[in-house]
């Protein structure tokens, strides 16, 4: 008897000693878990004309007669915001690995059409204010905002909205021109030097806020009569009373507007903005218009502790159309250099010249010189890198011949990827019947997308290059570094805080066994993945096989 309950009480002794070790392997185990970080820098930003991506509410597609026949793919199509969070329930946008999507202004637009030489245009673009208090009912509505937020950051999805600060929307017969105190029209810019760029119309019939302006101003007569007639005048009055008695600003055109834009991120919580037309205003405006947005973002966050997506500062990306990576942190008028960087405003431009780098240079070229440039003079800041866009009649590849291409380029390269809506699906650039820009912004191909072979594949290529990449932010944020010229192998490598990712790459292969050295990077008898094939294979004598039908290969660390 005593031996057996000596027998059992050894078992339960045993028992207990392996479940304090299982439970010290465990936590240990979790421990050694470092969840991926989002950076910007190396972000999939996915950008789309709100109004050409999907129509998710048919009975919001006319609003405020905007009847008149326009030119072709100059007026409303349909698209709403209802559209885009359809597309990311359905998981269209994770599939293609997008972290960020970026969307024209969603804000009241003019309500008249205008003829620019094209036909009759209507603000279906979104930058061509008329209010910017309130969401254009062809767009939707706040409801479906906050449903889109909600949505997209529940998939790790964050929001850019696009600012305009330069500029109100044309006038019309139904949009009469804001108070002289609030815009000029008098003069259109000739773009010769800074003072030509800046205080002036971009075209005729454009006007011009008074951005340089601190002269107190009040409200322009046509909104008055707006608020007063849908109900909301004394909240809005109350609204600015409170924000320049916060902020110490004096009453002048540019603090009301951004007031007016930094509402969309304490109210909704979007996490970043889009500068649009930034070397048409004095560059103090953004310095400004920075503190305005980070304070909302660190209100919203404060209120909205369960709906925080992670602690990344508020994003702020410019347009300085011409500006290229080339020349690091300053823009040239000619007369005069301006950092957009520092004093603090953007934290990344808009680089217009990578489609001619994407032309002109080999993938080592462009890769290795856009690292050297992120880690040297723009490091702290960043890039986002384009082949096509809304505004560039002159995209990487209109015809869409180069789709295979056009991925590797975009979403291999160092820093921000703009994937312009369609440049996934190869949706045409070049549209019969269209004049100007018309022609860059089609309706999304969707049904292409459903039904074409073609398509279909150009897509799957696209995806598993655009998960990759949101899966590692070496791809986009890290250090470059060639392995092997011919055949073409490269490595990057990434660390944040205690996070570590390396992966090795490699382009223009042959298809069938490939035996690839990366010794430099991965440890021996480690395992490894290729993303792209689903092949595994285990480092031996620092070399690892893949054999596989594709020429090209996404190792990581399975």
């Amino acid at each position: 008897m005593k031996k057996l309950i000596l027998f059992t009480i050894i078992l339960i002794t045993l028992s207990c000693k392996n479940k304090d070790t299982e439970k010290k392997t465990t936590a240990t185990e979790v421990s050694d878990i470092i969840e991926t970080p989002f950076v910007w820098e190396g972000a999939n930003l996915y950008f789309l004309l709100t109004d050409r991506f999907n129509n998710g509410d048919t009975s919001n597609d006319l609003n405020f007669d905007r009847t008149k026949e326009a030119g072709k793919l100059r007026g409303f199509e349909g698209g709403d915001i209802k559209g885009i969070t359809q597309k990311v329930k359905e998981g269209y946008f994770t599939d293609l690995g997008i972290n960020a999507i970026w969307m024209t202004p969603i804000v009241e637009q003019i309500h008249g059409g205008t003829d620019e030489g094209t036909g009759t245009t209507y603000g279906y673009h979104g930058y061509w204010a008329k209010d910017w208090t309130t969401i254009d009912p062809n767009f939707g509505t706040k409801e479906d905002l906050h449903e889109l937020v909600r949505e997209a950051h529940a998939k790790g999805i964050r929001i850019v909205l696009d600012a305009v600060i330069n500029h109100t929307g044309p006038v019309t017969e139904k949009d009469p021109v804001w108070p002289e105190e609030w815009v000029r029209t008098d003069k259109q810019c000739s773009y010769e030097n800074y003072n030509n760029t800046i205080s002036c119309t971009l075209v005729a019939n454009l006007p011009d806020i008074r951005t340089e302006s601190n002269e107190a101003v009040a409200l322009p007569p046509q909104l008055v009569e707006k608020w007063k007639a849908e109900g909301r005048y004394d909240q809005e009055v109350k609204e600015l009373d409170d924000f320049f008695e916060r902020t110490g600003h004096p009453r002048a055109p540019r603090f009301y507007i951004m007031k007016w834009l930094t509402d969309y991120i304490t109210e909704f919580g979007v996490d970043g903005y889009r500068a649009d037309t930034v070397k048409h205003t004095e560059e103090y405006v953004w310095q400004e218009f920075k503190v305005e947005c980070d304070y909302a973002f660190a209100e919203f966050k404060k209120s909205n502790p369960d709906k925080v997506i992670d602690d990344n500062n508020f994003y702020l990306v410019g347009e300085i159309y011409n500006y290229g990576i080339s020349s690091g942190q300053f823009y040239d008028f000619g007369d005069k250099k301006v950092n957009y960087f520092n004093p603090p405003s953007f934290q990344s431009l808009i680089n217009f010249e990578f489609k001619y780098n994407s032309k002109d240079k080999s993938y080592e070229d462009l890769f290795s010189n856009y690292s050297q440039i992120l880690q040297h003079e723009l490091k702290g800041f960043g890039t986002l890198n384009y082949l096509s866009s809304h505004d560039d009649g002159s995209p990487f590849d209109a015809l869409r011949k180069k789709p295979y291409v056009t991925a590797n380029k975009l979403l291999l390269a160092p820093g921000t990827a703009q994937i312009y809506y369609g440049d996934e699906s190869a949706r045409s650039l070049v549209i019969e019947g269209t004049e100007g820009d018309a022609t860059l912004r089609s309706f999304m191909n969707w049904d292409s997308i459903a039904n074409n072979p073609t398509t279909k594949k150009v897509l799957t290529h696209w995806q598993k290059l655009g998960q990759f990449r949101a899966k590692h932010p070496a791809v986009g944020a890290g250090t470059h570094q060639m392995i092997l010229a011919s055949p073409y192998y490269f490595s990057r490598s990434f660390k944040k805080g205690d996070f570590k990712d390396r992966v090795v790459i490699g382009l223009d292969l042959e298809k069938g066994k490939k035996v690839i050295d990366v010794s430099k990077v991965f440890q021996e008898r480690v395992m490894l993945r290729d993303a792209y094939s689903g092949e595994t294979a285990t480092v031996e004598n620092g070399k690892i096989t893949v054999d596989s039908d594709f020429n090209i290969v996404l190792i990581e660390k399975r």
